[in-house]
């Protein structure tokens, strides 16, 4: 993909005494007395604004913070808890701004954080007149924030339609690179795990992947509709019958392609949803009428770590069981160890699949985590995300 990236810009002194706009994702979970519960996002941001400020650049850095009104301030939509955490993680001081849209001061080698922007009235509808006095804040437009990258809000696309250069942070360079790494020119065999709840929320981007995958794994509520597509008994699990044609067209789409589905052979299943229910193992085509699948089996788990240990590259987004209750966890459990054992290069996505990752400790096994939770899915459907779009055509001119 060509785009501008930042990295290049700085090395090139093309930012020194630039005054450079990074649009963050600084977006981080809070208690209710307004603590930073968990500041993953803060920490990923912090490469790309050490780059502007080590290569002598007047650094401004805005997020969106919750879900405010636009033009409604209120103390619990303020980013000043982030301000206090970056000026930790910085070391310096991280003053925040408000009220920064008709204008910023900023001295050279120095940072500020502007007030949530998505309080400013035309963000989310992406209002021209806002993203051009956004433009002129800056000589250098960064985008860092792949989990916008999938809207086209004032701070995300018009800013990059109108600045004098737009380019793309560390983190979102790295994603575009991760991404194109697994989608569009993959080590084969290529194999995607899709899991989730419903095949209604993931059935486009099941579709997508027919047509460029070698393997498909299915799991949680989606396997269910597909088993069901195959024939099999599903008892009283999670499942969307009516779905059940669109999930043969998939199997069958594969299969035209010399690709499959793998279908459980071994499920767990239990007769009440919860922690401490008794789990079972047994064939899949012995479920019965008042039992729910929660998991995949042991052998099923065995035959799949099998295939993604033999993965040239592999995609994964969702667990394939409740692993949330450990008596169902073992199936997305090796399905994780497998996935870290591969040699495959390997792109995860989603926020399940982060909390799987966490709670087997494979991060540092797993070739590239993504940030995004829309976006990763809107990458996966085949689309083409605002942000990339806008980058591409500020590069080419």
């Amino acid at each position: 993909m060509n785009i501008l990236r930042f990295s290049d810009l700085a090395a090139a002194g093309r930012a020194k005494g630039a005054r450079v706009f990074i649009r963050a994702d600084l977006n981080v979970p809070q208690d209710d007395s307004g603590r930073i519960t968990e500041d993953t996002r803060i920490r990923a941001s912090l490469p790309c604004i050490r780059m502007a400020l080590d290569a002598g650049a007047a650094v401004m850095v805005t997020s969106h913070l919750g879900r405010p009104t636009e033009g409604q301030f209120k103390p619990e939509d303020s980013l000043a808890p982030v301000a206090a955490r970056l000026a930790e993680l910085l070391g310096r001081p991280v003053p925040l701004v408000a009220n920064w849209v008709d204008g910023v001061q900023v001295p050279p080698g120095q940072v500020v954080l502007l007030e949530n922007c998505r309080l400013n009235k035309g963000e989310k509808k992406n209002d021209e007149a806002l993203a051009r006095k956004m433009a002129a804040l800056c000589d250098i437009f960064v985008h860092d924030a792949f989990g916008t990258a999938h809207r086209a809000e004032a701070s995300t696309y018009g800013i990059a339609q109108f600045a004098k250069v737009a380019c793309a942070g560390p983190l979102l360079a790295a994603e575009i690179d991760a991404i194109g790494r697994a989608l569009a020119n993959p080590k084969r065999p290529l194999v995607a795990i899709v899991a989730g709840s419903k095949v209604s929320t993931k059935l486009t981007i099941l579709q997508s992947l027919a047509n460029n995958v070698d393997g498909l794994v299915v799991g949680g509520g989606i396997a269910n509709t597909f088993m069901l597509a195959a024939g099999l008994p599903i008892g009283k699990s999670l499942a969307e019958p009516a779905l059940v044609d669109d999930a043969k067209v998939v199997i069958a789409a594969m299969k035209a392609r010399g690709a499959e589905v793998p279908i459980p052979i071994d499920v767990v299943v239990a007769k009440e949803f919860k922690a401490d229910a008794r789990a079972t193992v047994k064939p899949a085509a012995t479920v019965e009428a008042d039992e729910m699948i929660l998991d995949i089996g042991p052998q099923t788990a065995a035959l799949l770590a099998e295939k993604l240990r033999a993965a040239g590259t592999i995609v994964w987004n969702g667990p394939v069981g409740v692993f949330e209750f450990d008596a169902f966890a073992k199936g997305t459990e090796a399905v994780a160890r497998a996935i870290a054992a591969s040699d495959a290069f390997s792109i995860a996505g989603g926020g399940d699949t982060l909390a799987a990752i966490a709670k087997y400790g494979i991060e540092k096994d797993v070739g590239y985590i993504s940030t995004g939770g829309g976006a990763f899915l809107e990458v996966l459907e085949g689309k083409t995300l605002p942000a990339f779009e806008i980058l591409q055509r500020r590069a080419n001119g």
